[in-house]
């Protein structure tokens, strides 16, 4: 290489203040960063695990989440949002008001009105609405806080996704548990305080995203998990390395590490080292905690889990033991809720049935399974999608004999339990047809500020400065929603 082109190669900001006399210029740049540095110190100290647990900012309702993804969003008007008109005018031409200035995933035209196919009861004493592809959810009706009138701003999977996960339509925010990892750390100093299952073999719509870190330090981003093979891909000892060696290993890197901290200052070489230090530490614990064949018989057939497999039943089994050891926040992604009906799989008939199958037996399991432990006080549990369904027909399947639904942002259903929710409670309408809402909506931001405040956080003050201004889950909305709260 050209000497010259080296040296100027070499002359970074940081390179050339380092060097500059008596490094009076490292210093300078030093204090201009003291803010962001002693921000990130603070939390947990200048050379303390940055999972260490933390205190929030008021008493909590919840000390942990198990937030249940149905990834493609189900069909909020099939599940829980009964609307007999809608019922009686089915086939029907959808009114014109109801489309104008709307935009549909794959809808043009004028499409048909569509009732659900499936029947709808009441249960449990606050007289919940289900429908017959949710028999389980019966026993826990009088648990769920069913929210019908949630809305969002976007009708496409990822940016939906993001929004919900993030509270930005575009990636690089933090994600919901990386945020809340930053906050409250982690209950358990051998396991992350932030854990990823995914079920159904496909990654969610907003790919690593939608449980990435963003520009906070990469340790609380979600570590990923799984039921089946190596619980941590990349985790485990290579072939001819003993446990002792890797000990050996890791001071190495740590002494090296520390070098680098107090000459740069960065705060990721903190991350580093706490992430080498809980992967070695990993290695002994998250074995254990996931093998579901130390759980007795009855709790396996209660879930519908099976050991070695890889399912959304192991993966409910599996967040009860992981909040049980202590970690904050367990994300369960379960792929196929996109019930356009271009094939019998996502139709809302035999379609919807059989995959609500694989998933009400053990989201109820886990519900009652809490209960049972004492633990369901302070977890809370969130179901949902990231939009709802069309209360029309999907329109490339106008003439096929398989009904389904196309994205609809403007209104749908989710619910939570425990954790400071109110329980045996329906909050919100949505109208007669099911196309707008008429008492209570519930914004994205609203949900994620009533899930921080049940944590004990003012989603206002819960921020981190990046980029010269302070940045929150919430963006610059979001309010607590009273009526959701016990």
């Amino acid at each position: 290489m050209n000497p010259r082109l080296e040296q100027i190669q070499l002359a970074t900001r940081r390179y050339f203040l380092r060097q500059s006399a008596l490094s009076l210029g490292s210093i300078g740049l030093a204090a201009c960063r003291g803010e962001a540095s002693a921000s990130a110190a603070s939390a947990s100290g200048p050379s303390a695990d940055p999972l260490a647990a933390r205190q929030p900012h008021f008493p909590a309702r919840a000390r942990r989440i198990i937030y249940l993804h149905m990834t493609g969003s189900p069909p909020n008007l099939d599940l829980f949002d009964y609307k007999p008109e809608l019922v009686r005018r089915d086939g029907q031409d959808c009114p014109q008001s109801h489309l104008d200035g709307k935009r549909f995933a794959f809808t043009t035209g004028v499409p048909k009105l569509l009732g659900t196919p499936h029947t709808f009861s009441q249960h449990g004493e606050s007289g919940l609405w289900l429908s017959e592809a949710l028999p389980h959810f019966r026993s826990i009706a009088d648990e769920m806080c069913v929210v019908r009138s949630m809305t969002t701003d976007q009708f496409n999977h990822a940016p939906a996704e993001l929004l919900l996960f993030t509270g930005s339509a575009r990636s690089g925010r933090p994600s919901l548990g990386s945020w809340i990892a930053y906050g409250l750390g982690t209950e358990n100093a051998d396991l992350p305080g932030f854990v990823v299952l995914i079920s159904s073999g496909v990654q969610p719509n907003g790919g690593t995203n939608s449980f990435g870190s963003g520009f906070l330090p990469s340790v609380y981003q979600g570590v990923q998990c799984r039921s089946q093979g190596d619980p941590v891909l990349y985790v485990s000892d290579p072939e001819g390395m003993s446990r002792s060696l890797r000990r050996h290993s890791l001071d190495a890197l740590q002494a090296l590490n520390a070098e680098q901290m107090v000459e740069f200052g960065h705060p990721e070489t903190l991350t580093r080292i706490a992430q080498y230090e809980l992967a070695f530490r990993m290695q002994v614990s998250v074995p254990d905690v996931m093998d579901i064949s130390q759980e007795p018989q009855h709790v396996l057939d209660a879930y519908g889990a099976t050991p070695g497999g890889a399912s959304l039943a192991n993966n409910c089994l599996l967040a009860r033991r992981l909040i049980e050891s202590g970690v904050r926040f367990v994300q369960l992604f379960d792929w196929g809720w996109d019930f356009h009906g271009t094939g019998e799989d996502n139709g809302l008939g035999p379609g919807l049935t059989q995959k609500c199958a694989t998933m009400d037996k053990p989201v109820a399991a886990l519900i009652r399974d809490l209960r049972q432990r004492g633990l369901l006080d302070d977890t809370l549990v969130v179901w949902g999608g990231e939009f709802g369904r069309t209360p029309f027909r999907e329109g490339r399947t106008a003439a096929s004999k398989v009904l389904g639904r196309d994205h609809y942002p403007d209104c749908y259903t989710m619910w939570m339990a425990g954790g400071g929710a109110r329980p045996g409670t329906t909050y919100g309408e949505t109208d007669e047809l099911g196309f707008g809402i008429t008492q209570d909506p519930v914004h994205i931001h609203d949900l994620q500020a009533t899930m921080m405040h049940l944590l004990g956080f003012d989603h206002e003050r819960l921020t981190a400065r990046f980029q010269g201004r302070d940045y929150r889950l919430t963006d610059v909305h979001g309010k607590v929603v009273p009526g959701l709260l016990a």
